[in-house]
């Protein structure tokens, strides 16, 4: 009981303090590996991001978003700028960057598809982040799927991420990126 209410009082302390240190949200998908956490580099925060997306396959096997970076830049510049790129799926390529007209991203939503049964199963289809000046900003993703809810808003930015990614699978249904947490300053 000592651990459980000194755990809530800790984590209260940190709330109160500074935000949240870690944002998620409920509607990832179920497949894959969590990879190793990336980060800005120190004095810098996620000021846009990037989606690595495979076209729609037709007849063939859709996995939609395998990947996201994030374009790390100091709080009050915009250069120089560092990319920072957790783990990913082998297909697609890399979108052009959507970047905070002004400020930083400090939450998120994700766009997922949930599973299929016997269909073709893709997970995440995009992303939309909020900025700290209030905008929000949105990927260009496949339309499978819906949004869920916001993400807790990290007050100081977003300057780290870390990715579920399912491998590829060979004989079955291939759907690479699944779930993302992001890591606040």
């Amino acid at each position: 009981m000592f651990l459980t209410l000194s755990f809530l009082l800790l984590s209260s302390i940190s709330i109160a303090i500074g935000g949240p240190t870690v944002i998620s949200v409920s509607n990832g998908g179920r497949w894959g590996r969590w990879g190793n956490i990336v980060r800005c580099p120190a004095g810098t925060v996620a000021k846009g991001f990037a989606l690595k997306n495979e076209e729609m396959q037709g007849k063939g096997d859709d996995t939609a978003v395998n990947g996201i970076r994030l374009y790390c830049r100091p709080r009050d510049a915009n250069t120089p700028q560092t990319i920072i790129t957790p783990s990913q799926g082998p297909w697609g390529s890399w979108t052009s960057p959507f970047v905070c007209s002004s400020g930083y991203l400090v939450s998120f939503s994700m766009k997922v598809e949930p599973p299929q049964g016997s269909g073709d199963d893709t997970a995440v289809n995009n992303f939309k982040f909020r900025c700290s000046n209030g905008q929000e900003i949105e990927g260009v993703g496949l339309p499978w799927g819906s949004y869920g809810g916001w993400s807790d808003s990290c007050t100081n930015g977003i300057c780290g991420v870390q990715t579920k990614v399912e491998g590829p699978q060979l004989w079955g249904d291939d759907t690479a990126l699944n779930d993302a947490i992001f890591f606040c300053c």
